[in-house]
């Protein structure tokens, strides 16, 4: 493992409308283009590194909801920011590679070399199932993910490409223009089962990790990282909710808050689980390490005065997190909060020490 001297900071954009509390009395739901537009221009605008803009077709939450579309309003938002780098949520069975290529440089170029995709294995089941699309078990998805990203990455490099497999069957397919801009888009995975680790060590330039506690973040990071590997080493990444004040005391005021909120709303977090895979590992990480916000949130520990937080942060990146992708609520609010007053902590703090 390596210790990462300047750590990057991301946001996710807000596809359900909320990541937090969906009762929040300053933070209403809202999933909408305009609000997203809005949110993602101001990240770039106060030096956010990234935006993860999530993907479901319908809200896991419930589908009278609105739902924000990933891979449009990716190249929306590329066309409309300058610095921010612009991720996309993929989930395999939905969109043929080929296609998802085609499209993934397309968006690259419209950014001018600022994109990135992040498959992820589909852990809700009424999205695919309604729609007629089987729902397989867990290791079989990432079988036909691996083969999915496998024709996917040969595309993105501008290779003439032919692959036959057990679920893809491609011959000698060639995309132009090729990425004018590096190699290919930069590739993330998400996913913490064996299969998922394997996937990540062939095939992920970044690895998303769920937030939870160090240790279990180590032990994640260990395994990958002694999985052999051809080409540069996999960089990390970890999924956060900050709770920053100006004391830890007001910090924790304000968590306490959030739980209370979150209880009142906890039929439509039970309704979400029930819908979901049992044997995905997220969720078993989540009965273990309760938190607020989604794909780990709080449980990262980035809860504390604005000086605990930047410690904290700078604690990850001596562990090997590069990019630390937030959520906040409410969001913008918060948002700025974190980059007036934790950002320019961190980067205060003495450079990281390689291991």
């Amino acid at each position: 493992m390596t210790a990462v001297a300047h750590p990057r900071f991301g946001v996710w954009t807000v596809v359900y409308g909320s990541w937090g509390p969906f009762d929040h009395p300053e933070d209403p739901v809202d999933a909408s283009w305009a609000r997203n537009r809005e949110l993602v221009v101001e990240a770039d605008r106060l030096g956010f590194d990234s935006t993860l803009i999530a993907q479901h077709v319908v809200n896991p939450f419930g589908d009278e909801l609105d739902q924000l579309e990933t891979w449009t309003s990716a190249a929306a938002l590329a066309a409309l920011t300058e610095k921010i780098e612009i991720i996309a949520a993929i989930k395999p069975y939905l969109v043929h590679p080929v296609v998802l290529a085609k499209q993934a440089l397309q968006i690259e170029e419209i950014s001018g070399g600022r994109f990135g995709l992040n498959l992820v294995n589909a852990w809700f089941k009424p999205e695919l199932e309604r729609a007629g699309i089987a729902f397989a078990e867990h290791d079989e998805r990432y079988a036909y993910g691996r083969e999915w990203i496998s024709v996917v990455r040969s595309l993105l490099n501008g290779e003439r490409t032919s692959f036959q497999g057990k679920y893809f069957q491609v011959s000698d397919y060639q995309l132009r223009p090729i990425d004018a801009h590096r190699e290919r888009p930069t590739i993330y995975v998400g996913g913490e089962s064996d299969p998922a680790r394997a996937l990540v060590a062939d095939k992920a330039d970044v690895w998303f990790i769920n937030g939870q506690p160090r240790d279990e973040v180590s032990r994640l990071i260990s395994d990958v990282a002694a999985r052999p590997r051809e080409g540069a080493p996999v960089r990390f990444g970890l999924s956060a909710f900050p709770v920053a004040r100006e004391t830890d005391e007001a910090a924790e005021a304000e968590l306490a808050s959030l739980w209370e909120l979150a209880e009142a709303g906890k039929a439509r977090w039970e309704r979400l689980v029930a819908d979901a895979d049992p044997k995905a590992v997220m969720f078993q990480t989540f009965t273990k390490y309760p938190h607020i916000g989604t794909n780990g949130g709080t449980a990262a520990g980035l809860v504390g005065s604005y000086d605990t937080v930047a410690r904290r942060i700078r604690d990850w990146a001596d562990l090997g997190i590069e990019t630390f992708m937030l959520q906040f609520q409410p969001f913008e609010r918060e948002m700025r909060r974190f980059a007036e007053e934790v950002i320019p902590r961190v980067r205060a703090l003495s450079p990281a020490r390689p291991f």
